[in-house]
């Protein structure tokens, strides 16, 4: 017997899994900024989860809920396994890669070119399920190179539904494996929403949710007219004041300033130096929240420069909101 879906309210909105980039400290001030949404964690191979440091892999604090671990793999039972440790570190969904381009990936067989075995992917998410008691779902693209059609779309979409995965993630474009790098396929291919917002006519279902492009919160309401959810990647993380107007207008609520956002985000930052976490691996995350704002260019230097020194603390992100003067403009 499998655990209920998540709330429809927190699927309407979420962050995307982004190497490099969506590591605990940065889920926990997006937290701050959406106090609703759905986060994800960066891709983790499923090898790693199973012999890795776990503790710092899988790591994350309670303030994250709801947030969900992202896996790659293409072995079944590495999967489960690696699922089952994820779900008893208390992650609130497992959530398979069948998007990623990198060349890397797919060397190891996972991510996007498993867009082209479909019955592989069935097979994982079966054993995923078979694991844990908490949903298991698939952020997929809509093909891979010459694939044009959307029946082969929808085929992959069925064969993997057939297997228990009730919510996809779809990343409206496709994948080119050869010739363009994980950012220019991020770019290069064309968005087709309409094929997500067919999915979601022809399959309802399915908790369909469209990722890809969207910047602004009118493109975001617009998509919600279609499907169950946005996800939102990029924008949200290098101005993140966006995540933070998409979320509360999503939730009825009032935007708060970006002062008082970051205020609210420094005792999460002041228990993690006080074990020892370094700010600079916290403040990277901040760097973007007053872009276009008064004193932006220099909350960022002051931010950039001072978090690197030894023993750099608060103080510094207090110097930094002080070079903003509370003059915002208008979102």
């Amino acid at each position: 017997m499998h655990a209920a879906e998540l709330p429809a309210h927190v699927l309407r909105l979420s962050v995307a899994p982004m190497m490099d980039w969506t590591d605990t400290h940065c889920r926990a001030f997006h937290r701050v900024l959406a106090p609703q949404a759905l986060l994800y964690t960066e891709m983790l191979h499923a090898n790693a989860v199973v012999h890795g440091d776990r503790p710092r892999l899988l790591g994350f604090d309670a303030s994250e809920h709801p947030v969900a671990l992202q896996l790659g793999g293409s072995d079944p039972a590495l999967l489960a396994a690696a699922s089952r440790i994820g779900a008893d570190w208390g992650y609130d969904e497992i959530n398979l890669n069948v998007g990623c381009p990198s060349d890397r990936v797919q060397a190891g067989r996972f991510g996007a070119c498993l867009m082209r075995e479909p019955a592989l992917v069935a097979d994982c998410i079966a054993a995923m399920r078979a694991a844990v008691r908490v949903p298991v779902t698939v952020k997929c693209r809509l093909g891979v190179d010459e694939q044009e059609d959307y029946g082969v779309f929808l085929a992959f979409i069925d064969t993997v539904a057939a297997a228990g995965c009730t919510r996809f993630i779809v990343h409206a474009r496709k994948a080119w494996l050869q010739g363009l790098s994980p950012k220019e396929n991020r770019e290069i291919p064309p968005l087709r929403p309409e094929w997500v917002q067919r999915l979601k006519r022809e399959r309802p279902e399915l908790t369909v949710l469209i990722n890809g492009g969207l910047r602004e919160l009118d493109e975001v309401q617009a998509q919600l007219a279609h499907v169950d959810g946005v996800m939102v990647g990029r924008a949200a993380y290098h101005e993140p004041y966006r995540l933070h107007a998409m979320a509360v207008a999503l939730q009825g609520a009032a935007l708060r300033p970006r002062q008082a956002l970051l205020r609210a985000y420094f005792p999460y930052v002041a228990a993690q130096r006080a074990r020892g976490v370094a700010l600079k691996h916290i403040s990277r995350h901040l760097l973007g929240l007053f872009h276009g704002q008064p004193g932006g260019r220099a909350f960022r230097q002051v931010l950039g420069e001072g978090a690197a020194k030894p023993g750099a603390g608060l103080e510094v992100l207090e110097r930094a909101l002080a070079l903003t003067g509370g003059r915002e403009l208008a979102a």
